[in-house]
């Protein structure tokens, strides 16, 4: 393992963690009115609040639209698709597309699987990765270590991304029935699903303020986590949901915008209930992280 190694693993590891914190933020408690006082708008929300967050897992596919350089991720899409829970939460999903590029030209994967269960994430790195690790095709970081021992604010935003907290459809339920501006659209069709439409704005200090947002983090942590974001300029995005005749969402946006840039992540699920199976890859095929960075570095001090 050497520094071209270290290189190419950052970039693929930034660019899963950045699409997978970036699904979402915020407070499972669900609340707030409803615009206007139409109160069966919240109303709806909270019972598919509640019967989302009851069924513990879904099927998904979601894509993420970069424009401009504000992600800090280059342009483009990037495909997901898998199955997650979030009681425990767990995750098995498949990426490609616009964010790995930079990953592929470095020698990277052009797509990864990436895993996620008891707080451990683990990343197939791929082939020629693997070449460079001794045959382990798969990287684990244990994301709760990461960031209690890292000092870095960076490491921390994206070990606090990539632990899923804020992943799931319930969650994204819970923050919209948290905006003053919540409004009911109408029916719509998704995909052939009869479902009622509803969308709302989100302030990013609201968020930021609120203590249950980033559970685990610490003050420190949380500060300098608060700092990165300001620092995007972001102040807010908006978000809708589908809910399906079940009490279910079929679909869901979140519309970021920032300074230099924009995203968009839209997301279908399917099969809620459904047993997420997700198995962690055997010891034997997979490299440690943090070991991996101890030895560099020690290996560079040596140097």
């Amino acid at each position: 393992m050497n520094k071209s190694t270290r290189k190419r693993a950052g970039v693929a590891l930034t660019a899963v963690a950045l699409a997978a914190g970036l699904s979402g933020c915020g407070d499972k408690a669900a609340g707030g009115k409803a615009a206007d006082g139409v109160g069966d708008v919240t109303q709806a929300l909270t019972a598919a609040y509640e019967k989302t967050s009851a069924a513990k897992s879904a099927k998904f596919r979601m894509t993420m639209e970069v424009e401009g350089a504000g992600a800090g991720i280059g342009t483009g899409t990037t495909t997901m698709t898998g199955v997650q829970g979030w009681d425990p939460t767990v995750m098995d999903v498949t990426m490609s597309g616009g964010a790995f590029a930079a990953a592929e030209a470095a020698g990277g994967p052009s797509e990864m699987r990436m895993v996620m269960l008891d707080q451990v994430m683990y990343m197939d790195m791929g082939a020629k990765q693997a070449a460079q690790m001794d045959g382990k095709r798969w990287m684990k970081m244990d994301l709760a270590g990461l960031a209690e021992e890292s000092g870095d604010a960076s490491l921390q935003q994206l070990t606090q991304g990539m632990s899923g907290t804020n992943q799931d459809p319930a969650q994204q339920l819970a923050i919209l029935l948290e905006s003053p501006g919540i409004k009911h659209v109408g029916p719509e069709k998704v995909e052939g699903v009869d479902t009622e439409h509803y969308k709302g704005s989100v302030s990013m200090d609201e968020v930021l303020k609120n203590e249950k947002s980033f559970p685990g983090m610490t003050a420190e942590q949380r500060k300098a986590f608060t700092a990165s974001i300001e620092k995007t300029g972001v102040k807010g995005y908006d978000t809708e949901v589908w809910v399906d005749g079940n009490g279910f969402p079929a679909k869901m946006i979140v519309d970021m915008k920032m300074p230099q840039g924009a995203m968009k992540l839209t997301a279908f699920y399917s099969d809620y209930g459904s047993k997420a199976a997700v198995q962690a890859p055997p010891a034997g095929e997979t490299v440690d992280f943090m070991e991996m960075m101890k030895g560099l570095s020690e290996a560079g001090a040596e140097g």
